[in-house]
């Protein structure tokens, strides 16, 4: 616990900036990181005047890389924290009572000692507080009470995993007041994964969590779901000169549920005709043998997404190569192909039933323009159909590309993010 006063003149006078910079990777970033610190600092404070102690939690947002829509086939994918996230100024509480106010949200007032599923409060944070602390005592570990002011900056909508954040937030708080900071960032995933099907009511995998909670590089085999095999691939980002962007087409995510679940409904659809459950119980050589038999049993899109899925797992694997390598035009120069897969056999750029409306196929059409074959790979973000696009750019043309690409979809649409060492972690 450091003293408030104190904690905010460090900041202020730039004594943490080494402590901020590991976390925020981009050093222009630090005189609005240190001003988000202060101002949170002053928030709690003004909620919670009898605190005087505090620590300061972060959990980051995150970014998948490869593996676009594999991990409900038990594929491999492999994803990345970003230099957002959700931070919080902490006290603990000797009356078993989590107080937490997180940004304009509503106070969230939970006994510790209650915290059973309730139907209705599903979809809310209460839920996903209460599923935190559920997981946490059903694997044997201590909870309490604690004051709290969160604020987050991953932004909502974009595939970078805002809940995912706040999850791992609450799980590295409990983690660091109440267990010694020795609950591990895969079992804070889990728990939080756990929160969010159980308890907030989404069917979600275990990547985003993993990958907010981990940090770096990290590559997921789902091959047993129940127990995924997680390993960090620590890179070098920074040394290389390439940033990560994030650019937001504006595109509407209405509608679009049946568009999601249409794309594991025909990959299951195709694993069916071999009595499996999933693609990744058929071997590749029998899947590619039947094609021909398949499409009488099938759709042509169906067909063409499994395509997808065996291919995608390759290239998993050729980023996981590459990044172990060191090797960093070769990781480009995959995930330019696995944008291409996406495009072409996932089809998931944008809605069929509105197909005269496109904006992720014009943002990366614009982007493959200005880019071409040496500044810079680009491809879908995430679930697709609309939303983000995501591009690996390299530094010196990344504000040619900011500029470019805002002059079609708005000025602040283009996010120049960074790769995150740091995954869920107490600051301080």
């Amino acid at each position: 616990m450091t003293n408030i006063l104190t904690l905010k003149n460090d900041i202020s006078s730039g004594k943490m900036d080494d402590v901020l910079q590991k976390l925020y990777v981009d050093v222009s970033w630090l005189p609005m990181e240190r001003d988000r610190y202060i101002d949170a600092l002053t928030k709690f404070a003004a909620l919670f005047p009898e605190e005087q102690e505090v620590e300061i939690y972060s959990a980051a947002g995150r970014s998948e890389v490869c593996g676009n829509h594999t991990d409900h086939q038990h594929g491999k994918v492999v994803a990345t924290s970003v230099n957002l996230d959700a931070i919080a100024i902490v006290a603990g509480r000797e009356d078993g009572k989590i107080v937490l106010q997180s940004d304009a949200f509503p106070l969230e007032t939970i006994d510790v000692t209650q915290v059973e599923k309730i139907d209705a409060e599903e979809g809310t944070t209460t839920a996903l507080i209460k599923g935190v602390i559920q997981g946490f005592l059903d694997r044997g570990y201590q909870v309490g009470g604690f004051s709290a002011y969160a604020t987050s900056n991953v932004l909502v909508g974009a595939g970078l995993s805002s809940s995912a954040a706040f999850e791992g937030l609450i799980g590295v708080i409990l983690s660091g007041l109440y267990n010694e900071n020795k609950v591990s960032s895969t079992e804070i995933a889990i728990i939080s994964q756990f929160a969010e099907n159980v308890y907030f009511g989404k069917p979600c995998g275990l990547m985003d969590q993993m990958a907010c909670d981990t940090g770096d590089m990290i590559t997921i085999d789902f091959e047993d779901p129940k127990d995924p095999v997680c390993r960090q691939i620590p890179t070098c980002f920074e040394e290389q000169k390439i940033s990560l962007c994030i650019v937001d087409t504006k595109g509407s995510h209405a509608d679009l549920t049946d568009d999601y679940a249409a794309i594991p409904k025909e990959m299951k659809g195709v694993a069916a005709c071999f009595g499996k459950e999933v693609l990744r119980e058929v071997p590749e050589e029998e899947f590619f043998a039947s094609i021909a038999d398949l499409r009488e049993k099938v759709s042509d899109r169906a067909v063409l997404r499994a395509i997808h899925f065996y291919s995608e797992e390759k290239r998993v694997e050729e980023v996981i190569q590459a990044l172990d390598q060191k090797n960093y035009e070769a990781f480009l120069s995959v995930i330019r192909r696995s944008g291409v897969s996406s495009f072409q056999y996932l089809q998931n750029i944008y809605s069929p039933k509105n197909p005269l409306v496109q904006n992720v196929s014009v943002a990366l059409g614009l982007s493959e323009v200005f880019l071409g074959q040496d500044k810079g790979v680009c491809r879908v973000h995430g679930g697709g159909f609309a939303g983000t696009i995501q591009a690996f750019v390299k530094d010196a043309y990344v504000q040619d590309y900011k500029a470019y690409i805002e002059k079609t979809f708005g000025e602040g649409s283009c996010h120049i993010l960074k790769v995150r060492a740091k995954g869920a972690v107490r600051v301080l």
